[in-house]
Order: C-alpha cells, then sequence, then structure tokens
C-alpha cells in the first residue's frame, strides 16, 4: 500500500509531507531513550512484513502490520512506521522519494487509528478481551489507511476513482488476514508479556492480609 512518485499533484504532496512533520514532531514528545529498543524491534517487523509481496489478479498486496505496530507502541506508532517507510523508500524504492510523506500520513495514520481502537478494550470487559480488539484494531489499520489511500488518488482526478475503488477493495482480505493475525499476537502478548502491549494497565497486587495474632486465651493456655 505505498502510492509511487508521479501520480499525486503537488499540493496532496505538499500537504502529506505537512501533515508527516506535524504527525512526527507531535508523537516524537512521547518518545523516551528507554523505548528505542523496543520501536526498533517493532520497526524491523513493519518493515520486513512489507517486503512479502502475494500477488491476487492484476496486482499484489502485502501484510503491513501497521495495526499491530499501534497495539504494541501507541502513538509512538507513527515515528517507528515512518522511519520503516523511508528505509524502504532508501533501500527497495518502495514508493518513492516524493511522496513519503503522503506514504508516513496513510500508514502511520492507519496505526494511530488502530491504536484509537485498541485503547477501547478499557471500556468492556468479557473473556478473551485483549484479542478482540486487537483483530479489530488491525482491520481498522488497514481499512484507515485504505480511505487515505483512495482520498489521495481521487484529488488527483475523477480518472482515479476507479483505481482508488480497485485498490481498497484488494486490500478487504489483508484486513481480515491482518485482523487475525494482530489478534492472535496481542492475545500471546497478554498472556505471557503483558506490559510488551501499548496502555495495559498494570494488574493490582492482591492485598496483603493482615498478620494473625494469637488471641489472650492462647497466650493464657501456653
Amino acid at each position: 500500500m505505498h502510492i509511487s512518485d508521479g501520480i499525486l499533484e503537488w499540493p496532496t504532496l505538499l500537504a502529506g509531507g505537512v501533515g508527516t512533520v506535524a504527525m512526527a514532531a507531535y508523537t516524537l514528545r512521547k518518545l523516551d531513550l528507554d523505548d528505542i529498543p523496543k520501536v526498533s524491534v517493532i520497526t524491523s517487523v513493519f518493515f520486513v512484513a512489507s517486503l512479502i509481496h502475494v500477488p491476487i489478479g492484476f496486482s499484489s498486496v502485502h501484510l503491513i502490520l501497521n495495526g499491530l505496530v499501534g497495539v504494541v507502541l501507541g502513538m509512538r506508532a507513527f515515528p517507528a512506521i515512518m522511519l520503516g517507510i523511508i528505509l524502504q523508500t532508501i533501500l527497495f524504492g518502495h514508493g518513492g522519494i516524493t511522496v513519503i510523506g503522503v506514504n508516513c500520513v496513510m500508514l502511520g495514520g492507519g496505526g494511530l487509528c488502530a491504536y484509537a481502537v485498541w485503547q477501547l478494550r478499557h471500556r468492556f470487559h468479557f473473556k478473551k478481551n485483549e484479542m478482540v480488539f486487537a483483530a479489530l484494531a488491525g482491520a481498522t489499520g488497514i481499512f484507515s489507511s485504505g480511505i487515505i489511500l483512495a482520498l489521495a488518488l481521487l484529488t488527483t482526478g475523477e480518472e482515479f476513482a476507479v483505481v482508488a475503488g480497485l485498490a481498497l477493495g484488494a486490500h478487504i482480505p489483508v484486513m481480515i488476514v491482518e485482523g487475525l493475525v494482530v489478534g492472535a499476537c496481542a492475545a500471546f502478548l497478554a498472556r505471557v508479556k503483558p506490559d510488551a502491549l501499548a496502555g495495559q494497565r498494570p494488574i493490582a497486587a492482591p492485598i496483603d492480609a493482615p498478620p494473625t495474632t494469637k488471641s489472650s486465651d492462647e497466650e493464657s493456655s501456653k
């Protein structure tokens, strides 16, 4: 789900660049030095997943996992995805230099939308809560990115309306697959390392019972 150079007009490219700078400036404020190793690992996962393409008809799709990035990193998802997109562009030519801003808003914005859905789990309490909302977050990340992709293409002209619809439709299977993948990953992390998930509230430690004291009758019987 990368837009290539030479497709979008300069106003859309400019808007994407300004949006990326603004979103990066805001989300990087939430980044601590202790978070860098975790962000690096998740960025690597996003980077590698986007390189595996599966052909579907006239086009191809690939896992994006921006929903997983949002579930694990929260607001830090945007700088992680932005770094991954920049590396993909420089090393493999995915997309292009002029559309880095638009691609960052598209995929990074999807990661932030996924995080917003993931945070809704705190309002509900039922079995496998994390898995359900992580699956919804994974699908939301793809859906919201697809909407941004379609809107960006529509700004170029009505002739891209069919292309925008086809691109969005081609990623419906990806929404389902990513929902299942992100749900399974979140359920596993919630069981073995819950603090790895973004916004996970710590489990309250049980209150220790007060120490028992011997009654006066027990003391007098000694």
